[in-house]
């Protein structure tokens, strides 16, 4: 089972396959040095989409041979963006990561019901692996990025990807904690009534060989001593694989405070989508993007 993001990078490594990455408007040094990096270690290419001046200032800067990348003119972040999408979708990439273009932009490209990378029907969501050196292996995290508020729907595929995600890092049994704010279902909580149906889906087996156990907060979610301490019995046992959040404006704090105060490292992706689909803050660091190069390379 892989339990840190270093172990992630030697499984793709261990394939021996490369994976071609699309970079839209790649005009980022921390971008640039994480491809880099994937480049030397043999599991990555890239084509860069922007303006071959830029790139290649930028590469000089940071100290990168330029033309261990392929460069494609594009003058506007929105042309680097499409061509980067075309590259995905018609087979001459398997990866499309963002760059310095704007999120919205990025996104509405990858959504484009005619030239875009979705999947017919699918839910577009953001499924991350997070290492924190306080807790004792990786854990999974959705939604920290695309849907603000999910609907029960959308819990469930979310919870679909955070399970795929497990199983590639070798977790035959994932346990998914539904994360609130109280161990107690309340009617204050507008996630309980979902989680409550979740649990019944669980029952039935239509997430398949799971342990799953909600409303919890993060003590029993992840601490081991707290459902003694709490009096609580829970499956989840503070060793929780899988944390299913109730909202974007819950998640999303909750890994970027992990990122600055916590020393967090974080892999993750947008699923729903034909390819494997980075997306990363413009100021996310070098190594979180180089997990996140890997993990792509370990989900196409």
């Amino acid at each position: 089972m892989v339990t840190s993001l270093d172990q992630m990078v030697n499984k793709v490594l261990e394939s021996g396959k490369k994976h071609r990455i699309a970079v839209a408007w790649a005009h980022d040094k921390n971008t640039i040095r994480a491809l880099s990096e994937a480049v030397r270690k043999g599991f990555a290419s890239a084509v860069m989409t922007g303006i071959p001046g830029k790139i290649i200032s930028v590469c000089r800067d940071a100290g990168i041979d330029h033309r261990i990348f392929s460069i494609i003119d594009c003058d506007n972040e929105d042309a680097a963006t499409r061509l980067a999408v075309k590259l995905v979708r018609e087979g001459d990439a398997d990866v499309i990561m963002k760059g310095l273009v704007s999120t919205d932009k990025y996104l509405k490209a990858i959504m484009d019901k005619e030239n875009g990378l979705m999947v017919p029907g699918s839910i577009l969501s953001y499924t991350g692996a997070i290492e924190v050196p306080a807790y004792h292996k990786l854990f999974i995290i959705t939604d920290c990025a695309v849907i603000p508020y999910p609907n029960l729907k959308q819990k469930v595929a979310m919870t679909r990807y955070a399970i795929e995600m497990a199983w590639k890092f070798g977790i035959e049994k994932p346990k998914i904690a539904l994360v609130g704010a109280s161990e107690k279902p309340s009617s204050h909580f507008s996630y309980s009534a979902d989680y409550l149906e979740m649990l019944r889906m669980r029952e039935e087996g239509e997430f398949g060989d799971v342990i799953m156990d909600g409303p919890m907060d993060i003590f029993l979610a992840c601490d081991r001593n707290s459902s003694t301490i709490k009096g609580v019995n829970t499956f989840i046992g503070g060793d929780a694989d899988i944390l299913i959040f109730p909202s974007l404006e819950s998640c999303n704090p909750f890994y970027k405070g992990l990122m600055l105060f916590a020393d967090g490292k974080i892999a993750g992706l947008i699923r729903g989508t034909e390819k494997p689909v980075v997306l990363m803050s413009r100021s996310e660091t070098e190594k979180s993007k180089y997990y996140c190069i890997a993990l792509s390379c370990l989900m196409v």
